[in-house]
């Protein structure tokens, strides 16, 4: 499959405090009137650039869908402050659509798969959500759960971002990211992956002090009040670690985020939780080496064999 086999559809909504809003729904044309579904939400400086992963679901007999979140990818206008938000339920509104639309075209199950931020986004919204009655499971891929830095350094960053940001909204962290990343990614670098430049730049888009807020608000209502009944997998690399130069090591570790704080707030999310911890792995799994990937899609695909009967 390419992207050229899916559908965009716009999803719209009420103006914000930046003004109009979308947000865009990607359906596969491959998809099956009445099969269990899965809905898949991007991470932080990203979109929905995975065919590969539609194709391995429609193999296992599952529809697939996407979500652009608003201010990201398909759905980011000219006006507005790219991957910005002052809270994460704002995005609480396009995943309502988005289940809403699924349930009334397939009737069946509905499983979301949310990697890093988007993780986060879909644990926030098992829990809180309008709808989240529609969802059978979650998978979380590589969930961004806490900042991958000390707990005194966070700290004082919030601190700061707080004051800063009261009075600059829009105050921010440029560049906030690793090239090593996007590189490890990158077919013209380390990686066997295209995408948008422009929607998932080399070192990120600004860290925006409202949105670090926004998140990490949100990472304590997860750590302290998470109920979620429905069953929940959490796949993270088996190793973690902050890279400053190139190696080929980099293509075998989270080089983002810290497993050990994947693994200490997952437990704490529901009664319901299985952890899938894959040798060799990036922070985006599906993104791994080949071998990789396809070994914890398969292990990912036995879980949902056995738990959406």
């Amino acid at each position: 499959m390419t992207l050229n086999d899916f559908t965009k559809q716009t999803l719209e909504f009420p103006d914000d405090y930046e003004g109009k809003v979308i947000a865009t729904l990607i359906r596969s044309n491959e998809n099956i009137k009445g099969r269990k579904s899965i809905l898949y939400i991007h991470g932080f400086n990203d979109y929905f650039f995975h065919p590969h992963l539609a194709e391995g679901f429609h193999k296992n007999d599952y529809n697939f869908f996407a979500l652009d979140l608003r201010k990201y990818g398909r759905s980011l206008l000219p006006h507005q402050h790219p991957n910005y938000c002052r809270d994460i339920s704002e995005y609480y509104e396009e995943i309502t659509e988005s289940l809403s639309i699924i349930h009334k075209e397939n009737g069946n199950e509905i499983v979301i798969l949310g990697h890093s931020t988007g993780g986060l986004i879909a644990s926030m919204y098992a829990n809180y959500g309008e709808k989240s009655n529609l969802i059978s499971a979650l998978i979380l891929n590589s969930p961004f759960f806490e900042f991958n830095i000390s707990k005194a350094e966070r700290d004082l960053n919030l601190f700061f971002a707080r004051i800063i940001s009261f009075f600059m909204p829009y105050a921010n962290k440029s560049k906030p990211l690793s090239s090593l990343y996007n590189r490890s990614l990158l077919k013209s670098y380390y990686g066997e992956w295209e995408f948008n430049e422009n929607w998932k730049p080399e070192r990120g888009f600004p860290a925006y002090f409202k949105w670090l807020i926004a998140v990490f608000n949100a990472q304590q209502k997860v750590r302290s009040s998470s109920d979620i009944s429905k069953p929940i997998l959490v796949i993270h690399s088996k190793r973690s670690d902050i890279a400053k130069k190139w190696s080929p090591e980099v293509l075998g570790m989270d080089m983002v985020l810290n497993v050990e704080d994947i693994k200490e707030t997952g437990k704490k999310l529901g009664k319901k939780v299985t952890f899938l911890p894959v040798e060799n792995a990036i922070h985006d799994i599906f993104l791994s080496k080949k071998e990789v990937r396809e070994k914890a899609f398969n292990e990912m695909i036995n879980w949902l064999n056995k738990t959406i009967k």
